[in-house]
């Protein structure tokens, strides 16, 4: 989005874009969809929030919901390791490159560097993400002044009312997206296997847009195409709430100095919790001598050129497949 929206398109400035990156981590539910709908909203008002939503889901729900299907029909996915071998490192270097964009625009005072520094080490050290972005809110701004019914067997609406609670006080990535699905579906309810909760959340993974489209795939075993409609509704409607309360307040926070400051802690905060979940994601995706040219590559490309991050993941899910083959 940086990429696209600030270099590319110019509709924010790399400022506005940070402040509306904090404001959604300020928020529960996918901070991706949130910050599409922010974008949306800052460009054409409530009718902009809604187009960049759907626009931003619907891809890739369809295409998790067709990998439902294909799952229910084969009892497989139709996703091969090999094609994640290419794209992860291509993520991660995309992310690194984003990171180094606009940490120097976030971190621009010394006392907003030690607080990102200190966000990083709580993210490191376990504490809650949301008490790491609050207190670094409040620390900025004070140093400028001086449970859903279960059924045996899921009905519509009990499939609905669960991803919309998910979709209300859920924050963070896909990973806690895994562990807040597991405690409930797996564990609780038994409504799905362990085996079946990790392909959801790989599906949500793999195809382009939010993780929390693992929703349409795991509604779509539990209910087939109804089930995925209802669940997609379900974890996404809340972010638009959300969103549509909340992105009025970004520009009235920005001008109060307080408000401000408390603004740029939150933002300095979210980039040290997108710098250590990007850790997280080297660690996972570069797991071999060639995902690691692969990641350097991206990376120098990205710095060097102007090619989209988009034809780098597609190379690198070609390159996957290509290197599997060959092996």
């Amino acid at each position: 989005m940086e990429e696209e929206v600030v270099r590319r398109r110019k509709w924010l400035t790399h400022e506005g874009l940070l402040d509306l990156l904090g404001a959604t981590n300020l928020i529960p539910g996918p901070n991706s969809t949130e910050l599409a709908l922010h974008i949306g909203h800052v460009r054409a008002g409530l009718r902009g929030m809604f187009v960049a939503g759907f626009c931003f889901i619907m891809p890739a729900a369809l295409m998790t919901g067709a990998l439902g299907w294909a799952y229910v029909t084969y009892g497989k996915l139709p996703i091969t390791a090999s094609f994640l071998w290419g794209v992860k490192p291509v993520v991660v270097a995309i992310v690194a490159h984003a990171l180094a964009t606009m940490a120097p625009k976030s971190a621009k005072t010394w006392p907003l560097r030690i607080l990102g520094v200190a966000a990083a080490v709580a993210a490191f050290a376990g504490v809650n993400e949301l008490a790491v972005l609050l207190a670094c809110g409040v620390l900025a701004a004070l140093g400028k002044r001086t449970k859903v019914l279960a059924a045996a067997d899921p009905s519509l609406l009990s499939i609905f009312l669960f991803f919309a609670k998910v979709g209300s006080i859920l924050f963070g990535s896909g990973y806690v997206l895994l562990a807040f699905l597991r405690a409930d579906l797996v564990d609780r309810w038994h409504w799905l296997t362990e085996g079946e909760l990790l392909d959801g959340i790989a599906v949500g993974q793999i195809t382009p847009g939010p993780v929390f489209t693992a929703a349409t795939f795991i509604g779509y075993l539990l209910a087939g195409p109804k089930g995925a409609a209802v669940a997609t509704a379900g974890i996404f409607l809340p972010s638009f709430f959300f969103v549509a309360i909340s992105g009025r307040l970004v520009p009235i926070l920005r001008r109060s100095p307080s408000a401000g400051a408390f603004l740029d802690g939150v933002v300095v905060a979210s980039l040290a919790l997108m710098a250590v979940v990007s850790i997280a994601i080297a660690r996972a995706a570069i797991v071999d001598v060639g995902t690691a040219l692969v990641a350097l590559v991206s990376l120098a490309l990205l710095l060097r050129t102007k090619v989209s991050s988009v034809l780098l993941v597609l190379g690198g899910a070609t390159l996957g497949v290509v290197v599997s083959l060959l092996r």
